[in-house]
């Protein structure tokens, strides 16, 4: 059986496996839909057939469950939304069957149709490259459409809780009530939120809902919320602490969803762009082989190989790229140790080890004392020890897939002298049945000749003949034996030429560097994107100071207490700086200046450094109103400057794959092969 019969088998089982799943779920719909239902009832029966669906996602659920490998997946992707649903297990299991089933669906439709386009062993690289796409697109697709959902929820919500605050003044009536009116994954976490600081111990209960928080407004409310209730409101002149806090956060919200539309609508349909050339690799590749026949040999050729997998490593590259120019959180930070098992694993396997930190920074230098505070900066939670490791398995893992694929390359070249037939020397148009006989005749008769000299590369010429005399099947006359003993020779000699040179090794030494900086330049980008979510923070922090310098009693300490519960980034350093506070507050204040060096957290610094005894916490932060509505309306700034460098990328990065396509897979290769051929018909026009 030919692979390409295999290949038909296999997606023929999943097509069956598809329009199974299809029956079933008609058949599990209609026993449990109720027939005699009167026409005035559409809504109650659109209702009955959502919660039938609804009903057929969980069993499906638990039928998956069952299944080995699937139900990995499945928990996979459950992982993925969790966070979206906490304390709903139901829902949760809805929501991730109905996004696995829309990955399967998608992937099985777009295999097909790969298969037929590409059949053999393309398909299969192309399979593997489609379901990895297809999972990642669809769950950030889904993903970004409920957090959407959410923020506009949440507009309606807040403004629900300040109306029924205005009515009771008490903030967990407010919130009670607001939930109980409301829907929605916004009423949940309200009710969470009013769960939370109902609870005995509102401090634990409120650290407990950060850590499942979907987004930094929903912490800032359940922190804003707590804060009133510990301390009471305050009306000044521009009115209460607390609904200016709310106020603020409805701003915030507004922001977003205006950034998330705008940059929704500059960026849509890039990723099916930079995806399409995958469908047309092979039909243009066909064409151009029937329309041109000296494009068989560049196609055939390690040239040709090198542009295919060059065009296919674009295409990823160009995807992965508009993923992350398209996420809206520039770094998804949460705080903690995040463990890892493999680097646990590879750090107790003692010689990989101590071949890593042979070649890592040591102590004391200055590249091991950089590279700690790269970490730092850039909230990399590992150790040392984990990042070397990770290292040199990156330079080793580099340095063997570049020289494999080397050889892999001189071998597809090998195999093309040997076993391709023979072109003419016709630029247009295909080679008649007779005419491709005849050069599959010659390639045999030049790969036995060669085989018979044990593809020597000193054979002579005396040797190719004696060998053609033995060999051939007819006896050849002297024009075409000069002509056939001159190809074996060329080919002899280009069949010997196919091995290591020093340059390639040398090139695969410095794509294993490249491998070995890898997590450097990750983590120096990390950092760079860092500094957005820094100033979410700092903001964050003003609203907290501008409810606390209104209150009574309030110290400095209390403060640095009450921004490390809001702390994300900064926590560490505000955790280490409440350690050292007894010791010395302007000490442990300096330190924290020190080892944060964003300007914008620094003044804030400064400003609760004066307040220590020399004036108030009020009067410290007299002008925190306009410095907050600056850093708002500089942020705005920021927003709209990154969103069009964004979409200038994103449609350069999105229509390289196809520029790629066209310009490095036909255009050029056509121009350089016509070059050869119009050189070929010079040089026998002098010959003349």
């Amino acid at each position: 059986m030919s692979i390409k019969w295999l290949l038909l088998f296999v997606v023929g089982i999943c097509a069956i496996g598809l329009a199974t799943t299809l029956i079933i779920l008609h058949t599990v719909r209609r026993r449990e839909s109720v027939s005699s239902y009167a026409a005035a009832n559409v809504a109650h029966i659109q209702g009955n057939k959502h919660r039938n669906w609804g009903s057929f996602l969980l069993q499906a659920y638990q039928v998956g469950m069952k299944v080995p490998f699937l139900s990995v997946y499945i928990l996979q992707v459950q992982k993925r939304i969790s966070y979206r649903y906490a304390k709903d297990e139901p829902a949760l299991r809805r929501v991730t069957m109905n996004v696995v089933l829309i990955i399967m669906g998608g992937y099985g439709s777009i295999s097909v149709a790969l298969f037929w386009l590409q059949p053999g062993l393309t398909f299969i690289i192309l399979a593997i490259l489609c379901a990895v796409v297809v999972n990642s697109l669809v769950l950030d697709m889904c993903l970004s459409r409920m957090e959407k959902k959410l923020l506009m929820q949440m507009l309606d919500l807040f403004a629900d809780v300040r109306h029924r605050y205005h009515q009771h003044g008490m903030v967990e009536e407010a919130l009670y009530e607001a939930s109980e009116a409301g829907a929605g994954e916004a009423a949940v976490q309200v009710r969470l939120i009013y769960e939370a600081l109902t609870s005995p111990d509102p401090n634990e209960a409120l650290e407990r809902y950060y850590e499942v928080a979907p987004n930094r407004f929903l912490k800032g409310f359940a922190g804003v919320s707590y804060m009133v209730m510990e301390f009471g409101d305050k009306d000044k002149e521009q009115g209460s602490i607390y609904l200016q806090g709310l106020g603020n956060l409805t701003k915030e919200i507004h922001l977003e969803i205006l950034r998330r539309d705008r940059l929704d609508y500059l960026l849509q349909g890039l990723n099916v762009i930079a995806l399409a050339p995958v469908l047309f690799t092979g039909p243009i590749e066909r064409w151009a082989r029937v329309s041109f026949p000296t494009m068989d040999e560049f196609y055939r050729s390690k040239l040709g190989f090198v542009t295919k997998i060059s065009i296919y490593v674009i295409i990823i590259v160009a995807y992965l790229l508009l993923q992350r120019l398209q996420q809206y959180d520039e770094t998804r930070y949460r705080s903690g140790q995040k463990q890892s098992g493999l680097d646990r694993f590879l750090y107790k396997q003692i010689f990989l080890r101590k071949m890593a930190m042979l070649f890592a920074p040591r102590p004391g230098t200055a590249s091991y004392n950089q590279t700690i505070r790269l970490m730092r900066e850039s909230n990399a939670e590992l150790k040392y020890e984990w990042l070397a490791i990770r290292r040199f398995l990156l330079f080793t893992s580099c340095v063997v897939l570049s020289i494999g694929l080397t050889l892999m390359l001189h071998q597809v070249e090998r195999n093309h002298i040997l076993y391709d037939p023979i072109r003419d020397d016709r630029m247009f148009g295909a080679m008649s049945e007779a005419d491709l006989k005849v050069a599959r005749e010659q390639t045999a008769l030049d790969e036995t000749v060669m085989a018979y000299v044990e593809m020597q590369r000193g054979a002579t010429y005396e040797d190719i003949s004696n060998a053609l005399l033995q060999l051939a099947p007819v006896q050849l006359d002297h024009d075409t034996q000069t002509a056939t003993i001159q190809r074996i020779m060329s080919k002899l000699k280009a069949y010997n030429n196919q091995y290591m040179r020093w340059w390639e090794i040398v090139l695969s030494l410095f794509m294993g560097i490249g491998g070995y900086y890898l997590p450097i330049w990750l983590m120096l980008f990390q950092r760079k994107m860092r500094n957005l979510d820094m100033r979410h923070e700092i903001y964050q922090f003003q609203t907290v100071i501008s409810i606390l310098r209104e209150m009574d009693r309030m110290s400095v300490e209390e403060i640095v207490e009450w921004l490390n519960r809001f702390a994300v980034i900064f926590k560490r350093p505000l955790q280490k700086c409440l350690l050292h506070f007894e010791h010395g507050p302007e000490q442990a204040l300096e330190q924290l200046k020190a080892e944060v060096g964003l300007p914008e957290f620094q003044r804030l610094i400064d400003k609760l450094q004066l307040a220590l005894g020399k004036i108030s916490i009020r009067e410290a932060f007299d002008d925190l109103e306009s410095m907050m509505a600056f850093y708002f309306e500089q942020r705005k700034q920021e927003y709209s400057k990154m969103i069009d460098i964004k979409a200038g990328w994103g449609r350069t990065i999105g229509f390289t794959p196809m520029y790629a396509l066209i310009f490095l897979y036909l255009v050029i290769p056509l121009v350089g092969m016509s070059f050869m051929q119009m050189n070929m018909y010079y040089e026998q026009i002098q010959k003349l």
